[in-house]
């Protein structure tokens, strides 16, 4: 699948983590378990909503699991715009780890847990691979991201690891390697910035709103 951009310029993909849930605080593995977000987690999202909705997004899809729905409604919500949910964008299936805590994982999978921490193909619990994950969502994000104008902004309410597998692959990192791009936190962003030679990486884990680089490449 190709990473390039299509030559509109300026473009920018937004990529934004949904709010707490429970099992976010008990660090239960989630995968594509359907966990509602919690008050605070509702409180997080409107808080983003407020700030991304000042970058005038153009569009908004998102995963149709109901955290990431639920968040992907309160920038709806401020903008006017209407999301798109597809299944796509949902969290990596890690079949017998999910609604695990971390503790368990380790001790019950310690080896498939280690292997996937060195960046080798696992499929944890018997689940995906993260290249399958970035297989299914990366092309929806790029579907997207071409019908946006010149200077738009795409906004994308997924989840950690469906977010840094997608990051990975619009950058044309090996797979091995996108574990190193750390994880984000409940309601953080990414924002990706479309360049002369594809997508590079502007803005990680962010809370607040991206500010400009002012640096020897610009």
């Amino acid at each position: 699948m190709s990473t390039t951009t299509s030559g509109r310029s300026g473009r920018k993909i937004v990529l934004w983590r949904h709010g707490q849930t429970s099992w976010n605080l008990e660090r239960r593995f989630q995968g594509s378990t359907d966990i509602e977000l919690t008050e605070t987690g509702l409180a997080q999202a409107r808080r983003s909503a407020r700030l991304l909705a000042s970058l005038k997004p153009d569009a908004i899809v998102a995963s149709d699991l109901k955290r990431a729905a639920a968040t992907a409604a309160e920038l709806a919500a401020v903008t006017g715009l209407s999301v798109t949910h597809t299944d796509a964008l949902r969290e990596t299936y890690a079949g017998e780890w999910q609604g695990l805590t971390h503790e368990e994982i380790v001790e019950k999978y310690g080896e498939q847990y280690a292997a996937w921490k060195r960046g080798e193909p696992v499929r944890r619990g018997g689940g995906e691979l993260e290249t399958e994950v970035a297989d299914r969502a990366a092309p929806v994000v790029l579907d997207h991201s071409d019908r946006l104008p010149a200077n738009g902004t795409l906004v994308v309410v997924s989840h950690g690891g469906t977010i840094r597998t997608t990051i990975g692959r619009l950058l044309g990192l090996e797979a091995h390697s996108w574990e190193s791009l750390g994880g984000l936190s409940n309601c953080c962003w990414s924002v990706l910035g479309e360049g002369a030679r594809g997508w590079r990486l502007l803005e990680h884990n962010a809370g607040t709103l991206p500010e400009p680089v002012l640096g020897d490449d610009d």
